[in-house]
């Protein structure tokens, strides 16, 4: 039976979209490669510092040559780093332009000379402002005899540090850098974050406060990622690698993104 011309115009009206919908490609998605690094320069701000060897040596460039150019094989289109954006920004003008003091800096050593072997013009800045009140957290612990929890996963950092410096004193950047990036070790790393949970009781919970205070700040880093982020981006982030966890799940958990494994193409 033939429809009538009325009906048979809105219908196709009707079909018209869907029709072009399940034509259109997929968008592709945006890959983000998180690269957890580990601070070159030895400033020690840090709880826990491990004590790295002169990364300015021959030796070491030639080695920071070696895993930059492999990791310059992802095709990044984007170069993000752990500095405020316009830092960030001015100092890379100036290494490009070759005016850049020396910097032992893991964002010079790294996030430079990335983006600069991929060709790019600018690095982002992405880093954000946090709290991280741990003393409180230290307080609670010795007024109620729990200090043995922070002993404990003190111990198990001073650890990980050992490792770190053994790591770089014996071995090569890349090896290191695979180090810190191999994802079951950034897992159980993550842990002393939620250790810090047990610490509290009532209405009093100073390690809830810490974990809280370090996810906003991660969220923010991660924010800051996704905000620069266009269709297609092939994006590479150099960040310490105690924020690789809660990067790599931001990443991971976001539609139209896609994680990158780092030791999918930093040499052995």
């Amino acid at each position: 039976m033939r429809l009538p011309a009325v009906i048979s115009a809105a219908l196709a009206c009707l079909l018209a979209p869907a029709a072009a919908f399940a034509a259109a490609p997929p968008a592709k998605p945006v890959e983000v490669m998180i690269v957890g690094d580990y601070h070159m320069g030895n400033p020690g701000k840090d709880l826990h510092n491990a004590k790295i060897d002169d990364v300015l040596a021959p030796e070491r460039q030639a080695q920071l040559v070696k895993a930059t150019d492999a990791l310059a094989r992802f095709k990044p289109t984007k170069v993000a780093a752990e500095w405020p954006a316009d830092i960030a920004a001015s100092r890379y003008g100036e290494y490009l332009a070759g005016t850049l003091k020396p910097s032992r800096n893991e964002v010079v050593q790294l996030g430079f000379r990335l983006a600069k072997t991929s060709g790019l013009k600018t690095v982002y800045g992405i880093d954000a402002d946090g709290d991280f009140p741990f003393d409180k957290v230290d307080a609670w612990a010795t007024a109620h005899g729990k200090h043995a929890v922070l002993d404990q996963a003190g111990a198990e950092v001073e650890g990980f540090i050992k490792t770190l410096e053994s790591k770089t004193r014996d071995g090569t950047v890349s090896q290191a850098l695979r180090f810190l990036n191999d994802p079951a070790r950034i897992a159980s790393d993550n842990g002393f974050y939620r250790t810090t949970l047990k610490l509290g009781s009532g209405t009093e919970q100073p390690g809830a406060e810490l974990l809280t205070a370090w996810y906003r700040r991660n969220f923010l880093i991660c924010a800051n990622i996704l905000q620069l982020a266009e269709p297609g981006d092939r994006i590479v982030v150099f960040y310490g690698s105690g924020h690789a966890f809660l990067l790599r799940q931001c990443v991971q958990e976001t539609p139209g993104f896609k994680l990158v494994e780092p030791n999918a193409w930093l040499p052995k």
